[in-house]
């Protein structure tokens, strides 16, 4: 028999894959950095290039320990007179602490926590751009971290962090208002937690509190494209730029295809060796099997290995699992 859960994890799955999803984030922050000293405050402690934004513009970026390990991952939007930053859902009070912290007498830089304020969604799949036109706005594919707002209602693109949409950002008596637009313009509620979680893990997107922990360094974890090459010394910039420059990269994070299914936290066999960690699991709906993302060891992550988690056999493919 099918049950309520079940149909609700079917419309939401249809929405994200083939139409368009809406899902509030309610426990996601918003810190607001001003004054003059903004822009290089960021720049001097985390990965991306934050000196390069310009209004109009946004970036992600990742926050590392010495040893180059992540410690938060955020976006960072550029206003002409602040820099606006959305951290991971739950995380907006320890990122304003952590920033505090490390300022220095003659930075002039201000940290306040605006989560109380402002509400968040993110609107995914096929269809969100075409949903988000019918509110006047244009951020077309390639627009990558562009932003627009139009009558209280910002929307961020990105396609490369969490899964591929928009973030949306509405003043907090707002949000009723606006999800009811987006649902008026096709779009389906996510009535669940674990329909985006499928999805997710299918299109092998890392995630807070998965692969992107302190266990792993940003290339480890599938962010290396939010680490710029070419800029200065930061908080963890050694050990990342030695992984870049000379190929030290000694774990990735790759998909594993099994009959049945696996749990988080437990650990990849190859060979009789540990081979790495389930970080995330889920069963496909499209592909109708155990699939999980796991972060291996360098020479256990050819394709098309063998390797067992709990005495499960699986198969080390390619990420996405699916387009």
């Amino acid at each position: 028999m099918t049950t309520i859960a079940t149909q609700a994890i079917d419309t939401g799955y249809t929405a994200l894959s083939q139409g368009a999803a809406i899902q509030v984030r309610s426990s996601s922050g918003l810190l607001v950095l001003s004054d003059a000293d903004r822009a290089d405050f960021l720049q001097r402690m985390t990965t991306n290039d934050i000196n390069r934004l310009r209004p109009g513009q946004s970036a992600v970026t990742v926050l590392t320990s010495p040893t180059a390990r992540i410690l938060f991952v955020f976006t960072v939007l550029c206003r002409t007179e602040e820099l606006w930053l959305l951290p991971a859902p739950g995380e907006a009070a320890a990122l304003a602490r952590h920033l505090r912290g490390q300022i220095f007498f003659m930075d002039k830089v201000k940290v306040r926590d605006a989560s109380a304020e402002w509400s968040q969604a993110r609107l995914m799949g096929p269809q969100a751009e075409a949903a988000l036109a019918t509110l006047g706005f244009d951020l077309p594919a390639g627009a990558e971290g562009a932003w627009q707002e139009r009558e209280g209602l910002l929307a961020l693109r990105q396609e490369r962090y969490d899964l591929p949409g928009f973030v949306l950002l509405t003043p907090v008596d707002w949000l009723e208002a606006a999800i009811e637009s987006l649902v008026h313009a096709g779009a389906t509620p996510l009535a669940n937690e674990e329909t985006y979680h499928v999805r997710r893990v299918e299109l092998g997107r890392p995630a807070p509190g998965h692969e992107l922990t302190g266990d792993y360094t940003p290339l480890e974890a599938g962010l290396a494209w939010a680490c710029a090459e070419n800029k200065g010394c930061y908080t963890g910039q050694e050990i990342i730029a030695r992984q870049i420059t000379y190929d030290k990269v000694t774990r990735n994070l790759v998909g594993l295809r099994a009959a049945e299914p696996l749990e988080p936290g437990a650990t990849v066999q190859a060979g009789g060796q540990t081979a790495g960690v389930v970080t995330s699991a889920a069963y496909s709906s499209t592909l109708g099997t155990p699939v999980a993302l796991a972060i291996l060891k360098r020479q256990h992550t050819a394709l098309g290995l063998e390797v067992t988690v709990d005495g499960v056999t699986a198969e080390v493919v390619a990420l996405p699992f699916v387009e």
